[in-house]
């Protein structure tokens, strides 16, 4: 048992930022992505013995995603109204992209089953069959989920900046905006 809980721990230890970042391009919110990848260790850890360590990133990021979906199916039942707001994060500065609150605000308009195909081609850089492995549908499932989200991106991108959808000259439009893949 011990065994097991170090293997898992320098697991969890190695991918807890990277699988929270995967869960805020999901989300948009640190505090929820923190949960997701919280919940989505958990479900992890209760299978380690089963995960095959050569495809354990694959199984996480599947799970990762998997737990998001369900959130967006049942709604938010977890959350509690409360009287004052509690202090927020602070978010930590990942890089000084100029488009990075724009285009996050954008993908956030994006449908969850949609966007979580756009996070897992575009930030994880999985081919289209891994992405359809790890969402459990087909290859042309995860192509038109591709084109439709990235459209309603497009659209919500250029609303958000006031533009009608044409780059400017000498202007490059943020890579998951750019011509896809």
């Amino acid at each position: 048992m011990a065994r097991r809980d170090d293997g898992f721990a320098e697991f969890f230890a190695a991918r807890f930022d990277a699988a929270r970042r995967i869960g805020y391009a999901l989300c948009g919110n640190w505090s929820e992505a923190e949960e997701l990848a919280q919940t989505a260790f958990v479900r992890v850890y209760a299978r380690w013995p089963k995960v095959h360590r050569e495809t354990a990133d694959a199984y996480l990021r599947t799970v990762l995603t998997r737990a998001f979906l369900d959130t967006k199916r049942r709604g938010r039942a977890r959350e509690h109204a409360v009287a004052e707001v509690p202090d927020q994060p602070v978010e930590p500065d990942h890089g000084a992209a100029e488009d990075r609150a724009a285009l996050t605000a954008a993908l956030q308009q994006v449908p969850p089953r949609q966007r979580a195909v756009l996070v897992l081609r575009f930030i994880q850089d999985l081919s289209v069959e891994q992405v359809a492995e790890a969402l459990g549908c087909t290859t042309g499932t995860v192509k038109s989920q591709t084109a439709r989200g990235l459209q309603t991106l497009r659209a919500a991108y250029h609303a958000a900046n006031g533009t009608d959808g044409a780059s400017e000259p000498g202007q490059t439009p943020p890579p998951l905006l750019s011509a896809g893949r």
